[in-house]
């Protein structure tokens, strides 16, 4: 049976003695906050045990020995983690967080693509998912009919335009923040993170104005931050890239459309890319579905396979003799006659 996590300052922790919260991992050490029997919150630098597992990640929920050390990293409720190009699986950003803010910057047009695929990622971390749409000050009606273009693209997920400058917003999101919740920022360079944090809190976390290039980084570790509402936010440096590793349940729950018009298909196990019967690709060909949105799916239903196989030693095998007899088929169709 799990034990019931107590809420306290630093969101909902195991039950039991000696739990203490990451805030961010150096490699052979990690900072954590613990609470003292005042009430008080004591910060440390403890490195790790050799026996440790599973390396601390901000938001972990680590138990420290007598020594100083962790010993012991809790079983995560929730982790946001995105796939890596380098081929070393999924890597995980934040650990036991209960709603993810998606960060998604106004200036420039709304980025559909870049909604979606951030989207998928915060419903695969088992989280909630918030959009949150910066910078809505520079639109003239606030952001309200990308506001509307967001909610069709992640149905389910509350959407939240907002401006540091005016402040416009700010307090619907502090509604997502309430004591006991661990958030998360997730968005890319340049969205306006830190700003955004600043606006909610008061705080001065150094901004750096964007190079030409578009965003530059000013959270280049993960940090944890107390909050005045009695939640807690997590700050993670802003998403270089896109690549995602989830499960194809979180992008049923983002793409929902093409779900729904999946189980009128002639075959159950359609995959909407040139199958007969198909009613992904006719909602498409009738304009129904729009096309681009169908492409961003098949983008992600490839990455996601690309990320299983790659876990996959057998399937990964599978692949490579499939390839090779096809290679070896396509050498003897081409060879030419009388060629030895």
């Amino acid at each position: 049976m799990t034990d019931t996590p107590t809420v306290t300052r630093l969101g909902r922790a195991p039950s039991g003695h000696g739990w203490a919260r990451a805030v961010v991992n150096h490699g052979t050490v990690c900072e954590v906050l613990r609470p003292s029997e005042d009430g008080t919150l004591i910060a440390h630098t403890a490195g790790s045990a050799t026996s440790l597992q599973v390396t601390p990640v901000a938001g972990d929920w680590v138990r420290l020995g007598h020594d100083g050390r962790i010993h012991a990293v809790a079983p995560r409720s929730t982790a946001l983690g995105r796939g890596q190009g380098s081929g070393h699986g999924r890597q995980v950003l934040a650990a036991n967080i209960d709603t993810v803010l998606v960060v998604v910057p106004l200036d420039g047009g709304l980025n559909t693509t870049m909604v979606e695929r951030l989207s998928v990622m915060a419903w695969d971390s088992g989280a909630q998912p918030v959009l949150v749409l910066t910078k809505s000050d520079i639109t003239e009606d606030g952001g309200a009919e990308n506001t509307a273009t967001a909610e069709h693209l992640s149905p389910g997920v509350p959407v939240v335009p907002v401006s540091v400058f005016t402040g416009d917003g700010l307090d619907s999101l502090r509604t997502h923040l309430a004591h006991g919740t661990t958030a998360v920022m997730l968005g890319p360079s340049g969205a306006g993170k830190t700003s955004l944090l600043n606006a909610l809190e008061g705080t001065s976390e150094a901004v750096a104005a964007p190079g030409r290039a578009g965003g530059r980084h000013t959270t280049t570790t993960r940090r944890l931050h107390l909050l005045s509402s009695g939640g807690v936010l997590l700050d993670i440096p802003g998403i270089r890239s896109l690549e995602v590793a989830a499960a194809q349940a979180s992008v049923d729950d983002v793409f929902t459309d093409i779900a729904s018009l999946a189980v009128h298909c002639r075959y159950g196990d359609c995959g909407h890319d040139g199958d007969g019967g198909c009613a992904v690709e006719e909602a498409s060909r009738t304009g129904a579905l729009d096309v681009d949105r169908l492409a961003t799916w098949r983008k992600l239903r490839a990455e996601i396979a690309y990320h299983r196989r790659r876990e996959d030693p057998a399937e990964m095998a599978d692949v490579r003799r499939q390839w090779k007899a096809v290679s070896k088929q396509a050498r003897r169709t081409t060879r030419r006659p009388g060629h030895l």
